[in-house]
């Protein structure tokens, strides 16, 4: 198993945005992280600067990384997430790749592509 984690001081957004728009459950919280759990996959998120964790996990988040969601359906994803107020980074469109996809953000900053693959034939 492998998780990916960021450091952010905003825990309890970070947790909001995640149960509440792609389905996340809480499998462990404290004052300093959570854990959510969706399905097979995890995602952490721990508050920068703690003492108690190596100097090379206490910088806070900075950027350059996202998070990829796979859907069935691009188009009502974009409609969910726009009517619940999340800010669309990128519009929805059709790549030459196959993927349709749009990109928003997280409250830490994190990139979230959102993504369909199309068939290709």
């Amino acid at each position: 198993m492998m998780y990916p984690g960021f450091n952010t001081t905003k825990l309890a957004e970070s947790k909001a945005f995640y149960t509440k728009h792609f389905g996340f459950e809480v499998i462990f919280e404290d004052d300093w992280f959570v854990l959510l759990k969706r399905g097979e996959y995890e995602l952490g998120f721990m508050l920068p600067e703690m003492p108690q964790q190596n100097s090379l996990f206490q910088p806070a988040f900075g950027g350059g990384s996202w998070l990829a969601f796979e859907t069935d359906d691009a188009h009502q994803e974009y409609d969910r997430l726009q009517q619940a107020g999340v800010p669309i980074v990128a519009e929805i469109k059709d790549e030459v790749w196959g993927d349709r996809h749009f990109v928003i953000k997280d409250p830490s900053g994190i990139g979230v592509d959102v993504y369909q693959r199309l068939q290709t034939e």
